[in-house]
């Protein structure tokens, strides 16, 4: 940590615990064969992508996922399925970041979309009693809201350019290691966190 004033997050994986099996499980129990090969972590269609960089809008989603269910499942029960793999919030994570706070600039940059983070910030206010991540950072960037996803150089380039912060003492923190490496293009510090390993065991 030495030299190092700003701390970029990821959320999913980082800060939130997520189950993409239960989602797939969902989907599947929706009838949508091989929702594997329509979504996962790594190889989005463009669908999802559109869903995440906000060029169309979640009710577009959920009307072209609904060609891929069984007739009459309703769009409560694609965004139920949707949300399935965002979990908890444990309360170290959290503890943490309001630690780190009084001495780094925090900020948080997600791949995420409107339905997902409705879903997590309901998450976190009933499990915590905090309406928004947005409370524990600096400044909190979704790619649906900014039109930018990671592991893209200008995402990050985006953060770094808004906010003045210069990459060699900015720390980047992921799960995924694509976006480790578009990190490292804009000379970004890194820690790729691997399970089990937790923000817990990187800030004792």
């Amino acid at each position: 940590m030495k030299g190092i004033k700003h701390i970029i997050f990821d959320l999913g994986g980082v800060i939130i615990n997520l189950d993409y099996q239960l989602t797939y499980k969902a989907f599947e129990a929706l009838g949508v064969k091989e929702f594997t090969s329509l979504y996962n972590q790594f190889s989005l269609n463009a669908l999802f992508d559109d869903l995440e960089t906000g060029k169309i809008a979640p009710d577009v989603f959920l009307d072209e996922m609904q060609k891929h269910t069984a007739p009459g499942t309703t769009h409560q029960q694609i965004i139920d399925a949707w949300n399935a793999m965002l979990l908890d919030f444990p309360l170290r994570r959290l503890q943490i970041l309001q630690q780190l706070r009084q001495h780094y600039g925090l900020y948080l940059l997600s791949n995420t979309n409107e339905i997902h983070m409705q879903a997590f910030n309901k998450i976190l206010e009933e499990s915590r009693g905090i309406p928004s991540l947005a409370a524990f950072f600096d400044k909190a960037y979704y790619s649906h809201q900014i039109g930018l996803r990671k592991p893209f150089k200008e995402s990050f380039q985006f953060v770094l350019d808004e906010n003045g912060l210069d990459p060699a003492e900015t720390l980047f923190i992921d799960d995924t290691l694509p976006n480790i490496e578009g990190a490292k293009v804009v000379g970004l510090q890194t820690i790729h966190l691997l399970p089990p390993k937790t923000m817990a065991d990187i800030f004792k």
